[in-house]
């Protein structure tokens, strides 16, 4: 199946308010940048101009906007909402829940901010490497014994992987360890991120 047809079959089966919101922001892209590339990557419509610029995620009672290098795009609307660990991630998201409206113009300043950041970084840059990501056995034991929570999983992104596995592995005890899988098992079925959970 080719990228736009799994696209339009993924944006189909949402309910009508994130269907009519995907197709909307999937319009905006495409005005702002005609040439752009839509791409079907880690279970979500991804759009790219020499290299990855956003990515729209449908969850359980929102759509997240992840824009994969927003922080170093310009935000003077405020799209953006920030947590404690955005300061070291490159990635910038924004939520919209049912009724709530999208300031058109900013997210499309950002989509162009965006395309002209890859053009810049592409003339003679060396692609940087990433360090594979490592899903602790434990962590991974528990996520396949849920089949829901497992399919929410390989759906996510690398980055929001890396969240949750950051998250867990950065606990100094045992007990700690435990009660982030556990609380981690519980968020993923219902297909949340990481930066909703209060440890």
């Amino acid at each position: 199946m080719q990228p736009q047809e799994q696209i339009n079959t993924f944006i189909a089966g949402l309910p009508e308010w994130q269907r009519l919101l995907m197709v909307r922001l999937r319009r905006l892209v495409r005005t702002a940048l005609p040439d752009v590339e839509e791409t079907w990557s880690n279970g979500a419509p991804t759009y790219g101009h020499k290299g990855t610029i956003v990515s729209l995620h449908a969850f359980k009672t929102c759509v997240s906007v992840w824009f994969h290098k927003g922080a170093q795009l310009k935000d003077p609307h405020g799209l953006f909402k920030l947590t404690d660990k955005d300061a070291t991630r490159a990635v910038r998201k924004f939520k919209v829940s049912e009724n709530e409206t999208v300031n058109e113009k900013a997210f499309s300043d950002l989509v162009k901010q965006a395309a002209k950041l890859n053009e810049t970084e592409s003339k003679g840059a060396e692609p940087r490497s990433k360090k594979a990501l490592v899903l602790p056995p434990d962590m991974e034991n528990c996520l396949r014994r849920d089949e829901e929570a497992w399919q929410h999983w390989e759906r996510f992104s690398s980055s929001h992987k890396r969240e949750y596995v950051e998250w867990v592995t950065d606990a100094r005890q045992e007990e700690t360890r435990k009660r982030r899988i556990a609380k981690a098992l519980e968020m993923i079925r219902e297909g949340q991120a990481k930066d909703t959970i209060v440890d």
